[in-house]
């Protein structure tokens, strides 16, 4: 019983043990920032399957309004916060109160002319008078050509990355795969998440490496799951600077 139980306990700490091991290699990928339009992309697929299944001369509502006018709305609606989030940089300090104000904003501004229409006779028609309309081929084609750009960056991001793998940093960069070896030991890393929503869409942000001997950091833009990259990094490096200390026995 004795032998079982500490056999057990020996298995369960090499378990243990193997589980906080740094991986051996860390993959750092710096994407462009189109990649962020993927929200856009999920709608339009969306959308394309619903009216093709429903048609474009599908109604809805007491007022019999057409079923591609309120998708293309959405789709726009969609389309225009995403170009908001790739065209401005939202810190943290104030994104979220930009956020909740401008929601707070449409959402009474709606209300009010919902709920009295003759208060602004204007706007109130202009909005009435958009009737935005977009086939299902549409919808199809703009999610194809996004489709195929996300694969084109997905091959591209294949021939230009960075590695940190033993003692080294390698750079993997062109057709044919040529390499440069930076020092891995004594290697600064900064963590910079400038924009919060982009970290909501791919828990991404920007790497700068620092490695020694080197008059210039390296930066990598847009590296998703950013935060467990660098603790990653960094229980490798600290693994590496135990493997490291010299023995004094």
């Amino acid at each position: 019983m004795a032998d079982d139980s500490k056999s057990g306990g020996d298995l369960e700490k090499d378990q243990r043990s193997q589980e906080d091991a740094p991986p051996s290699s860390i993959y750092l990928i710096s994407y462009p920032k189109i990649v962020f339009l993927y929200p856009t992309f999920l709608v339009a697929v969306v959308v394309a399957i619903f009216m093709s299944i429903a048609g474009e001369s599908a109604q809805i509502g007491g007022n019999r309004e057409h079923m591609a006018e309120v998708m293309s709305l959405i789709f726009l609606g969609v389309f225009g916060l995403n170009l908001t989030v790739l065209a401005f940089d939202f810190p943290r300090t104030t994104s979220l109160t930009l956020f909740f104000l401008g929601a707070a904003l449409f959402m009474g501004a709606w209300m009010l002319l919902r709920f009295n229409p003759d208060i602004v006779p204007t706007i109130t028609g202009l909005l009435k008078g958009l009737r935005p309309w977009a086939n299902s081929q549409m919808y199809w084609l703009f999610a194809s050509i996004l489709g195929l750009i996300f694969i084109g960056v997905a091959i591209s991001v294949r021939f230009d990355y960075w590695e940190v793998k033993g003692n080294e940093l390698l750079h993997h960069h062109g057709f044919l795969s040529d390499l440069e070896r930076f020092a891995a030991p004594n290697l600064k890393i900064d963590k910079e998440i400038s924009d919060i929503f982009e970290y909501l869409l791919l828990r991404s942000g920007r790497l700068v490496l620092h490695p020694r001997n080197q008059p210039r950091a390296i930066v990598l833009d847009n590296v998703p799951f950013i935060s467990r990259k660098e603790k990653q990094i960094t229980r490798m490096l600290g693994a590496l600077q135990v493997q490291v200390r010299p023995d004094n026995h």
